[in-house]
């Protein structure tokens, strides 16, 4: 494991060909020289520093980059004087076993709508060896995510992992959590990186509604109020027109949070039933996170000026279902009769 010291032990028969020792570790088809007999900067230690037989080495704070095979090599003097090789080990196969990092997660750069696709994906490196397994879950349940992928890492001596999923958000998912887990055989309980789905989700506006009046009385004061309802997150921007052009008296409190974890809010603005206001139409425009705006209308009808005083009663007979039958009937007959006299004079 990364961090412990590594023992490897070599042992020669006394009264040997005169010649230095040396450890040399290879890797792939590169080799290099870990201690060197004549070389004292080499950076293995000797576990005995004055034994002629005895070239056991330590090395200190292994990491993944120590992985290799190791081999003790006594080499011989030659009349030149040069070193040949003599004899070296069987060598010792180095495995450091690394653990993964803590896993980061990706996620969508932009908000999703409900019953819309959303690709996450969780990554780790660094370990050793390359056998590791990755399982999502959204809140408890086990969720199906792509083939993993494991890569050489930077170094040939680690690996990096990374596992994407994709899931549909629906839009109860503002309460839900994904979670990536990782286990590796060098630790001893998984790593996870979770995330909270509603840190993407967007529900626009379930609706805009505009409440409608019924005709009121001359100069009297008037409230329409506007309903956004359902939804999140709580940031919407409300704005009143009066026949197609802004207003700016309108009173917009703060959105309240539903038991859902969905949001409301409620808009009024107030309006004086002047003459000139009659049958003007105010319309409330919601943008919800910079989205096409949506918008509901409602127009103001203003009694005539001969009614003011009934402005009450005024107002319940003129929205009576019963006195307008009795109007379309009366103008209904008297068609009937100018059609009739039409046709004696034709004739």
């Amino acid at each position: 494991m990364p961090g412990e010291t590594l023992t490897l032990s070599c042992t020669m028969t006394a009264g040997g060909p005169i010649g230095p020792v040396k450890w040399l570790k290879i890797w792939g088809s590169g080799n290099e020289t870990i201690y060197d007999q004549k070389d004292p900067s080499s950076w293995g230690m000797r576990a005995v520093n004055d034994s002629s037989t005895d070239f056991t080495i330590l090395i200190k704070d292994v990491h993944p980059k120590d992985a290799g095979t190791y081999y003790c090599v006594k080499f011989r003097k030659t009349a030149t004087g040069d070193d040949e090789l003599y004899r070296r080990g069987n060598g010792t196969v180095v495995l450091v076993q690394a653990r993964p990092s803590n896993p980061t997660l990706t996620r969508p750069k932009y908000r999703v709508q409900p019953g819309k696709k959303a690709s996450f994906t969780c990554k780790t490196w660094g370990f050793f060896p390359s056998d590791i397994h990755v399982k999502w879950y959204k809140d408890r349940t086990l969720i199906q995510p792509q083939l993993p992928n494991v890569t050489p890492g930077p170094s040939k001596f680690t690996y990096s992992l990374s596992s994407t999923v994709t899931v549909t958000l629906q839009k109860d998912d503002i309460r839900s959590e994904l979670t990536c887990q990782v286990r590796h055989t060098t630790l001893t309980a998984p790593l996870t990186r979770s995330f909270h789905l509603r840190q993407i989700l967007r529900v626009p506006p379930s609706k805009v509604v505009v409440q409608p009046l019924g005709p009121v009385g001359l100069n009297e004061t008037v409230s329409f109020t506007c309903y956004v309802q359902g939804f999140y997150p709580g940031s919407v921007t409300v704005t009143w027109l009066e026949n197609g052009k802004e207003i700016k008296t309108a009173s917009t409190p703060r959105p309240i949070e539903t038991p859902e974890g969905l949001f409301e809010l409620r808009s009024t603005v107030v309006v004086q039933a002047v003459p000139e206001k009659n049958i003007s139409v105010f319309t409330c425009r919601a943008v919800h996170e910079g989205q096409d705006p949506l918008s509901s209308s409602a127009m103001l009808w203003v009694a005539a000026s001969g009614q003011q005083g009934h402005s009450s009663g005024g107002a319940h007979l003129l929205s009576s279902p019963g006195l307008w039958l009795c109007m379309l009937l009366d103008k209904a007959i008297l068609g009937l009769v100018l059609f009739f006299l039409f046709k004696r004079w034709q004739a």
